[in-house]
């Protein structure tokens, strides 16, 4: 079970984008890297063709590995590290290490 999931709220902590938070666009299990919005952005320059008519430079959001960030709690709002709690049906849910609290 991954610690980020698409959608979570993370700040970055490492890098030139230190302090930035965004939203968990993607994820990419394999490689352990996550694309958040507004970070890393990189440019593509585009040709023209069918489906970009003209062309052009195209910003975008570039992939970071998992661990220059952390998620933030959407309860005590601070980033935080994630803890894992089984429930007693067998669930397995994430959990903040600052306050206590589930987020699933």
């Amino acid at each position: 079970m991954n610690k980020i999931r698409k959608g979570d709220t993370v700040r970055v902590i490492a890098g030139n984008d230190k302090g930035k938070e965004g939203e968990v666009l993607r994820v990419f299990p394999k490689e352990q890297r996550i694309m958040v919005k507004g970070v890393k952005m990189i440019t593509r320059h585009l040709r023209p063709s069918a489906k970009h008519r003209e062309g052009g430079i195209l910003q975008q959001e570039g992939t970071i590995h998992i661990s220059n960030v952390l998620l933030v709690c959407p309860e005590c709002d601070r980033p935080t590290r994630v803890g894992f709690h089984i429930t007693e049906t067998g669930e397995k849910l994430r959990r903040c290490k600052q306050c206590g609290k589930t987020f699933d």
